[in-house]
């Protein structure tokens, strides 16, 4: 049996787990996820932009934005199982959630929400490590969003936009009711990996206990400041597509895990998500005050990056 649309979808938030949660997904015997993680459909109403910051217009390419194309992505599941995807993007994109649910209102939504500071520093590591972020320090690049945002660059460059849950929450529920949504925490994934899968599975209708760990995926490396970086960063930032890819091998060769923020990094950046986390708390109903102290645990908390693992290139394939 084709399916025509997907029965779920995994709206958010960037830097919060999504691809390894995708992985894990794709292990359960009632549930299809297509090999593509973030095909991006629902993100505009014909092709992509043709123009943004570095890497932008090479990661427009990948939009699976053909109706025809997005619908052939799940014409594989089996009868009987629920197709999904993933596409982080969607919480933060209110012309998305308008398209959802006008294509699929009886979605069911997972959200994952992460500390705001810390999803933007894995984010800012993310695109340094790359090769694409020519701002070296987190703090400094935040600074920068609202004139980037000005000049056309693509989500994954809002830092901060991304991370205000709050503002995108109250939007989805006016949209769809919350029964159809599912919002738990990034730390939830990393700590207690069975127990949430399982809550999972039972938000989706479908078997519990078969899901019990999650993949390391996408872990984030963290190269150091260098003249070399410098270099090989300013020469990846003009070759497109898969030229860069040996450039961006080298430059998170032996690269360390995300290292935390300072507190003094993080004080900085507190006051741009703090009327945002009071208003999560008021749509949610749930405690968020921690994301205004210190933390006790910070940077990459799944550890080193696994052998012979790259960065995630969301929009390609996943290798089997």
């Amino acid at each position: 049996m084709t399916v025509a649309m997907p029965n779920f979808l995994v709206v958010g938030v960037p830097k919060a787990g999504t691809t390894a949660l995708h992985a894990a997904l794709q292990r359960h015997p009632q549930l299809f996820l297509p090999q593509v993680k973030e095909p991006k459909y629902f993100l505009t109403d014909g092709p992509p932009p043709a123009r943004g910051g570095p890497g932008d217009v090479e990661t427009y390419r990948e939009h699976v934005w053909r109706r025809e194309d997005y619908e052939a992505l799940f014409a594989a599941a089996p009868a009987g199982t629920l197709a999904g995807e993933c596409t982080p993007f969607y919480l933060y994109d209110r012309d998305a959630q308008r398209r959802i649910k006008a294509a699929i209102p009886q979605a069911r939504l997972i959200v994952i929400v992460r500390d705001p500071v810390e999803r933007a520093h894995s984010n800012w590591t993310h695109l340094w490590s790359a090769g694409l972020e020519p701002i070296g320090d987190v703090v400094r690049a935040c600074e920068a969003e609202g004139k980037r945002i000005a000049a056309g660059w693509a989500h994954f460059w809002h830092y901060v936009g991304l991370g205000r849950y709050g503002e995108q929450l109250a939007a989805l529920y006016e949209l769809f009711p919350r029964e159809q949504v599912l919002l738990f925490r990034y730390r939830d994934l990393v700590d207690r990996p069975a127990d949430t899968l399982d809550r999972i599975c039972g938000f989706l209708g479908v078997e519990r206990g078969l899901l019990t760990e999650m993949p390391r995926e996408n872990v984030t490396a963290h190269p150091a400041a260098s003249p070399r970086h410098a270099v090989l960063s300013s020469v990846r930032r003009l070759l497109p597509g898969t030229l860069a890819d040996p450039v961006e091998q080298l430059l998170q060769r032996r690269a360390a895990p995300r290292r935390p923020l300072t507190w003094e990094q993080r004080r900085q950046l507190i006051p741009y998500f703090t009327e945002d986390i009071r208003l999560l708390q008021q749509v949610t109903g749930e405690d968020f005050s921690d994301w205004l102290r210190p933390r006790e645990r910070s940077g990459g908390l799944v550890g080193s990056r696994p052998p012979g693992q790259r960065q995630s290139r969301n929009g390609r394939p996943h290798p089997s």
